[in-house]
């Protein structure tokens, strides 16, 4: 091989991802050389003369004249955001619940037909049943984890597919790959909700999917100290987002929450191999606890889609990271109350919702997260009152498995 080839290999060979999470892709402009980029706390941004304001909103050069519409804490936040998931392009929101809400306001239509997953967040199923609805849009909530069921909900006027995988608070999988080959056969946009999972434990946009979507406020802050939102596509399906969503303003990261996520998704890596790692032994521990009647876990060979997760689930080294997240169910569900207030009250575990912080929280599904959901939709959907939804920190694992083990032991 000659020195020309050697150069091209050098400069086509891309940072592996624990360096792209500390110093992405793209070298910013410091010109004060601060060693970490500074809080551009400002709500506009002042011009040099007149032909300076042409050739910026012309895109003539680049520059920045209102934080509504970009500040360069939010650009780079973006920037990296689009390396993590191997994008083209990304776009912050103020929320996880705003990006999902642009996303469809941008591509769906009166009269048009959305297939959703059956199983999704709470406030997503809300939108999608109460909202949207309102403005003659239809959708079909429907079982994902049998691609069957996708295809035979497709109608004339289908416009989108819309899944989480692994999905809240069950943790069933969808084919990423299979449902991205069917619905660019049928030109359907495909859009994955990765937030569960996180870019480090999968990439839907390398299987198929054309736009992925990440609540930031979770595993990528990962300190539950911000709240965001973000878009992650090819560079055409981004800005047609982006066109909408600068209109009504959602599109729109403080920059000072930008700076904590930036500085969240530096430790990204290293956290994630620790959740991986507590995640996949506390589901371990739960399952042969005599007090547990089931575990839902990816990472289980009892969980109905295992291979699947083997397979789909791949962290940056080629091996299945299946996630801290878990969920699972006592044998006797009167004792639920008694075994959370015992548990959060004799250890650091903490009731709440959110989920992909520092720290191990835990959470009732059916009356927290998805208490507005009716309850025959509830039990439809496998969320009984029993259920205990676990985001498993990255404490030492010894510490969190003794934790649950005295509360079920005393309490459940």
């Amino acid at each position: 091989m000659g020195l020309k080839e050697e150069l091209k290999m050098k400069k086509e060979e891309k940072p592996h991802f624990q360096t792209l999470a500390i110093h992405g892709s793209k070298k910013e402009e410091n010109p004060r050389g601060a060693h970490i980029a500074p809080i551009y706390q400002t709500s506009t941004f002042v011009f040099k003369n007149v032909q300076e304001v042409r050739d910026i909103l012309s895109g003539k050069k680049k520059g920045y004249f209102y934080s509504r519409i970009k500040n360069p804490n939010q650009e780079e936040l973006e920037n990296l955001l689009a390396d993590l998931e191997g994008a083209e392009s990304a776009l912050g929101f103020a929320s996880g619940m705003a990006a999902i809400s642009t996303v469809l306001r941008t591509f769906v239509s009166p009269t048009d037909h959305v297939i959703c997953g059956q199983v999704l967040y709470g406030c997503t199923d809300e939108l999608f049943n109460e909202v949207w609805p309102r403005f003659n849009i239809e959708f079909s909530f429907v079982d994902t984890r049998d691609i069957k069921n996708i295809k035979k909900a497709v109608r004339k006027n289908t416009k989108l597919i819309f899944i989480e995988t692994p999905d809240n608070p069950t943790l069933s999988l969808t084919n990423i790959r299979a449902t991205a080959g069917f619905a660019r056969e049928r030109r359907i946009l495909f859009i994955a909700d990765n937030t569960f999972a996180t870019p480090h434990n999968q990439k839907p946009l390398n299987l198929g999917a054309d736009l992925v979507i990440h609540s930031l406020t979770k595993y990528i802050d990962g300190h539950g100290d911000a709240v965001a939102g973000a878009v992650m596509g090819s560079e055409n399906l981004i800005r047609k987002i982006e066109k909408e969503a600068v209109l009504s303003g959602e599109c729109i990261i403080a920059p000072f929450n930008c700076f904590l996520i930036e500085r969240g998704i530096k430790t990204l890596p290293m956290r994630m191999r620790t959740h991986n790692y507590n995640g996949f032994c506390l589901a371990n521990f739960l399952e042969r606890h005599p007090k547990v009647s089931k575990v839902f876990y990816p990472g289980l060979p009892s969980h109905p889609q295992y291979k699947l997760a083997c397979k789909q689930m791949l962290t940056p080294l080629g091996f299945p990271g299946f996630g801290g997240m878990l969920s699972f169910e006592l044998k006797d569900e009167q004792k639920l109350e008694g075994f959370i207030d015992y548990l959060i009250s004799h250890s650091f575990v903490e009731l709440a919702v959110s989920l992909g912080c520092a720290g191990t929280l835990v959470q009732i599904p059916y009356l927290m997260t998805h208490g507005k959901i009716s309850e025959e939709e509830k039990l439809k959907k496998g969320i009984t009152k029993g259920l205990i939804r676990v985001s498993v920190g990255i404490e030492h694992y010894k510490d969190i498995e003794n934790a649950f083990r005295e509360a079920l032991d005393k309490a459940a």
